[in-house]
Order: C-alpha cells, then structure tokens, then sequence
C-alpha cells in the first residue's frame, strides 16, 4: 500500500531500506519516545523490522524528496492495539521536525482509514515529556480521553506515562487531499 500527499510518500519498507531505516530512527531523540525501539538501535534491529510480516497500514516508512531522491524522515502506522481499537503511531528525524510532516503524513493515513478501512474511530498516546507530538495530535483533531497509562518503552528501559487521545475519523463523503494507490 502507497499513500501519497502533496509532498510525502508514505510506503511499505524494503529489506534495502535497511541502512537509511537503522540511521533515521538510531538517534536518541526518536527512539525515547517509541515504546517498541530498542537503545541502541542497529542494523540488525532494522533488518528484523523490515522482515517481520506487517499489516498493510502497520509499518509504513514516511519519505520526503531531497536532492538525491526520496529519503526516509519517519515512520507511520496503523494497526489494532491491545483493546481492539486502531491506534495511530508515528516517528520523525530531528531535522525534519517542526515542517508540518507528521501531520501531513497522518491525514494522508487517516483518509485511507477512513475510505477504506472505514475506522469510525482512531487512538493515539504521547508520552507526557513529548509536547511536540502532543500538538500534532492536537493539530490532527485527536482530543484527550481523560486517561493516562503507563506504557513501557524499550528504549529508556522503564515505563513512561502516557496521556491518551481520539479522533472521530469523518464520514468518507467528505474531501480526501491524499492520493491512495494500492
């Protein structure tokens, strides 16, 4: 599955993707606030990501043209959580934070939900020292359930508190801005 939007391109990871995967996400500044990236992170951890069976929506690789081609700035993806809801996940590389990727990449993702898993509904968390995520979450219309949980995190190697969020995904007749190819 593809998600195209006006200035990313949202797609499955390959096995080549291995290298550039291991150096975007290996940064401090990424992995703390992941719950499921181990510290550090390696070559290895990036060739058994990009191995491992995923759902279509599950394990996408956000990627942004630059002057050799497309590179890889983040991560996305959507898939069941623990409580049979569908939870919405994301990463960005430093230097690609604060362009309004993160939120183009998850309205891009969110169309395709709502078009064609028809998601009446999407969860996200934070972890409570991430802000920045926290507005983007915000900017994407996730509004706060009123829980906080305690959600482990591989990286820091303890748990880390979370503030939960949902957004109401709008009926499929209203105006998509992202291009889906299968």
């Amino acid at each position: 599955m593809f998600v195209r939007t006006r200035r990313l391109t949202l797609r499955p990871g390959w096995i080549e993707d291995a290298p550039e995967l291991a150096r975007a996400i290996g940064q401090w500044g990424v992995v703390k606030n992941l719950s499921r990236a181990p510290w550090p992170y390696t070559l290895g951890h990036a060739e058994a990501f990009l191995g491992a069976p995923h759902a279509p929506t599950e394990a996408l690789l956000i990627l942004a043209p630059d002057m050799s081609g497309d590179r890889i700035i983040g991560g996305i993806g959507l898939r069941p959580n623990e409580h049979d809801r569908w939870e919405l996940g994301y990463w960005l590389i430093p230097e690609a934070r604060g362009n309004g990727y993160a939120v183009e990449a998850a309205r891009g993702l969110i169309d395709h939900a709502r078009e064609v898993l028809r998601l009446p509904e999407i969860e996200a968390g934070y972890a409570v020292d991430n802000i920045a995520s926290a507005r983007v979450l915000d900017r994407l219309g996730f509004r706060p359930t009123g829980e906080r949980l305690t959600t482990a995190c591989m990286a820091r190697g303890e748990p880390v508190e979370t503030v939960r969020m949902r957004y109401a995904v709008p009926l499929a007749s209203s105006p998509a801005p992202a291009r889906i190819a299968a």
